[in-house]
Order: structure tokens, then C-alpha cells, then sequence
């Protein structure tokens, strides 16, 4: 069930479309020599990591949870890289952009998710599981039909989030280098095949670690840049932010997203118990030592979480005031260049110039990377532990085997998107 209201919730994040992703024309735009130099110096970052965890990953608990090691602190701030994903970044601040208010409902729905994790599922997880939520789900419950309905039911939410993921990594690679978003597809692919590959959840960890601390230091930049020009009065923020916008005043007020009552109310149920069954983030669970410090992971995640969505806030609203007015920024039907979902980076180009464009696209580049990590290795261990070593080899697979099995269902899973997509 969590599962599936979970996927649900993705299906809708943000408004950022597969389809049009994928159809619309290439903008030629000029080379951003600073994008590019950050962007090779996040990727190097990230492969070094990358490659200092694999000399520290030996057995099947090294690569499904880091042999347990992680500390409260370091497994927040993952599970804080994980929801600080491009789709937020570009996704909610859109949302606010062009319907003000109602952008909210994305992340308040999110984070009152948290609350339920912390009181109902990290203890349980901690104490039950050993690498999966199924570990815990087939306790008390017959294994082999539980097993498969609970890795299906992953599988189904890691394809709709990479799809959202490799969705934003197209229109910033497109929008930035007037490439393809077929070529994105791959250069993110091979990338996550690496870190997933050679530094299974440790690497994981620690790319997320390091993501959500730059993505967490870029958008605070934001706010400040976006502040700075309006004196640190929110008031003149929101003032100027109606007068600016098409809807004018009715974008300080809900009611503009959803139709219905009932389908407000299904919105805000998908986004709450989602949240509470997301993979990748209750397989974070597995990786701390103890309850207690599954508990200051929840604490610790909230606070960046909250933190970060606070700021996407301010990014929609200083999108409506310094790029919706802003020629520039459109193309020659009046149309933002990239569409809404581009709404933040343009406004990087705005208040920063070339050189904090860069730095921001790269930073957006870099929570692709981390979140399709953690993304992967959940899918993998869906397909290894649970259906390999616990379905069809009815618990006696070997180590060797099943870790085996993880990292051909990982190359597997990338071959088999990218021929779905080219088709």
C-alpha cells in the first residue's frame, strides 16, 4: 500500500513531464564555460568519493548498508540528499512560480510524513530488518508472496522517481549545452552505474553526504541573492510578486492546484504515507547501528528537509519577481526557455551572473547523481535479496551470488531505460 501511495505521489511531483521532455526541440544555447568547469569538478568530487568507498566495501552488509557504520548525522544528511532531489529543487520552486501558494502543498505534505517514520516505522525497521523493508513486512508473514509484492512494489516507485530525475537532468543539460536529453540519459546513467557498481551504500552515503551539503549552501545563496535586492523585507517579496504575476493576489491563496475537496484531500494522503513508503529511504534505516540512531537520522533529515523546502519558497517567489518580467529569459512566444521547471535556474543567471548559474546547474547535476544512486541500489537489493536470494533460491543463495545478481540488475536496469527510451 505505501508503496503504491507513494508512486502515486511521484506520478504528479512537481509537473515535471516525461513527454515533454523528450519531444520538444533542442535550444541552441552558447556554451557556459563555468557551468561546465563546475560541473567536471562536482563529477570528479563525487568519483573520488566514489572510489574511497570501494576500497572500504568488501561483503553483502558493506554494499546494502555500509556494514552498519553510518551515524545518525551522516544518515540524515542522506536522507536529506535523497528528498533534496532535482525534482524538488526545480520541480516545487516551478510550482511555486506559477501558482504561488499552492506549491506549498508539496513539501508541507512531505514533511508531515516525517512524524510518521520517527513514531511508527524507524525503530521497527532498525530492529527487524537486515536490508530491505521486506526483511521486516515478512517477519510474521509468509515470505515468498510478501517478498515479491514488496519488490514489485519498489520496483514500480524506483522507475516513476528515476524517471523524474532523469527528466530534470534533461532540461538542464539541454538548456545549458543545447544537447539532447538522450545524451544526459547516458552521461547520468554511466555515472550512477559507477557509484552503485563499485561503492554500493557507502559511496551512496557519502555522494549524498556531500550533495545535500552544497545543494543545502546553493539555495541558502539564493536566498540571500534574492533577499539582498529587496532590503530582507518579505513583505515587499510577496507584494511585488503579485503585482508581477498574471494571477496577481489569487497566487497568495490555495485552491489552485486541485479541482476538488476529495481531490485535495487524495493529494495530500499520497504525499503523507508516500513519503512513508519511498524505498530508498527506508533502507536508509538499515544502515545506522542502533534505534536510537535511527532516531537522530529522522530528527536530523526533518530539520534539512524543512530547511530546504523554506528556501524553494523564496526561489519560486524571486522567480516571479526577477525572471517572469525578464525578456531575456523567453523565448520568442513569450515562453520561459527550458519551460516553468527552469524557472530556478534562470533566476541564478539573475541574481549571479554566469559564474553562480554554473555553480547552481552543477549543484543541480550533483543531486541527480546522489538521488539515482540511492535510487539504483534500493532497486537492486529488491531484485537480489528479495527475489533472488529469497524467492527463487528460497534463502540459500550465496553472498557472492547475490551480490552478483545486485550489480547485473543494476547494468541491466540501465540498458533496459535506455532502450526504452530511444524507442
Amino acid at each position: 500500500m505505501k508503496p503504491l501511495l507513494s508512486a502515486a505521489a511521484l506520478l504528479m511531483l512537481s509537473g515535471l513531464t516525461y513527454a515533454d521532455t523528450i519531444s520538444g526541440e533542442v535550444h541552441h544555447q552558447p556554451l557556459n564555460i563555468q557551468a561546465i568547469m563546475m560541473f567536471v569538478l562536482f563529477v570528479g568530487a563525487t568519483l573520488y568519493i566514489t572510489y574511497r568507498a570501494s576500497k572500504r566495501t568488501r561483503s553483502r552488509q558493506d554494499y546494502y548498508t555500509a556494514g552498519g557504520r553510518i551515524t545518525g548525522l551522516q544518515n540524515g544528511l542522506a536522507i536529506a540528499g535523497d528528498f533534496m532531489s532535482v525534482a524538488s529543487f526545480l520541480g516545487i520552486s516551478a510550482l511555486v512560480y506559477t501558482s504561488g501558494y499552492d506549491g506549498l502543498i508539496y513539501s508541507i505534505g512531505f514533511l508531515i510524513g516525517w512524524p510518521i517514520i520517527l513514531f511508527l516505522i524507524a525503530e521497527r525497521l532498525r530492529n527487524l530488518g537486515r536490508y530491505t523493508f521486506a526483511d521486516v513486512v515478512s517477519y510474521r508473514l509468509k515470505q515468498k508472496p510478501i517478498r515479491t509484492l514488496s519488490a514489485c512494489g519498489s520496483l514500480v516507485v524506483v522507475v516513476l522517481y528515476l524517471i523524474a530525475q532523469m527528466v530534470g537532468a534533461g532540461k538542464l543539460i539541454r538548456l545549458l549545452f543545447g544537447l539532447h536529453y538522450h545524451v544526459a540519459v547516458i552521461l547520468v546513467g554511466l555515472l550512477m552505474v559507477l557509484y552503485v557498481l563499485f561503492g554500493g551504500m557507502l559511496a551512496t552515503t557519502w555522494v549524498q553526504n556531500y550533495q545535500s551539503g552544497v545543494a543545502a549552501r546553493g539555495c541558502q545563496l539564493y536566498g540571500i541573492e534574492v533577499m539582498k535586492s529587496l532590503s530582507f523585507d518579505f513583505n515587499t517579496l510577496f507584494a511585488e510578486a503579485v503585482k508581477a504575476h498574471p494571477k496577481g493576489i489569487a497566487i497568495m491563496s490555495p485552491g489552485g492546484l486541485v479541482a476538488d475537496p476529495i481531490s485535495a484531500l487524495s493529494l495530500r494522503l499520497a504525499l503523507m504515507f508516500g513519503t512513508a513508503g519511498l524505498p530508498h529511504i527506508l533502507m536508509r534505516f538499515f544502515t545506522v547501528s542502533d534505534a536510537k540512531e535511527a532516531h537522530k537520522s529522522v530528527c536530523y533529515a526533518t530539520g534539512f528537509i524543512g530547511y530546504f523546502y523554506i528556501l524553494t519558497f523564496i526561489i519560486g517567489f524571486g522567480a516571479i519577481l526577477l525572471v517572469s518580467a525578464n525578456p531575456a529569459f523567453k523565448d520568442t512566444t513569450g515562453a520561459l526557455l527550458g519551460g516553468t521547471n527552469m524557472a530556478a535556474v534562470h533566476l541564478a543567471n539573475a541574481v549571479g551572473g554566469n559564474l553562480f548559474l554554473g555553480f547552481i546547474s552543477a549543484v543541480a547535476f550533483a543531486t541527480i547523481l546522489a538521488v539515482i544512486a540511492g535510487l539504483t541500489l534500493a532497486g537492486a537489493s529488491a531484485v537480489s535479496h528479495d527475489l533472488y536470494a529469497n524467492v527463487i533460491k528460497n534463502g540459500e543463495a550465496t553472498e557472492r551470488d547475490e551480490l552478483k545478481v545486485s550489480k547485473i540488475s543494476v547494468v541491466v536496469r540501465y540498458c533496459s531505460y535506455r532502450a526504452g527510451d530511444l524507442v
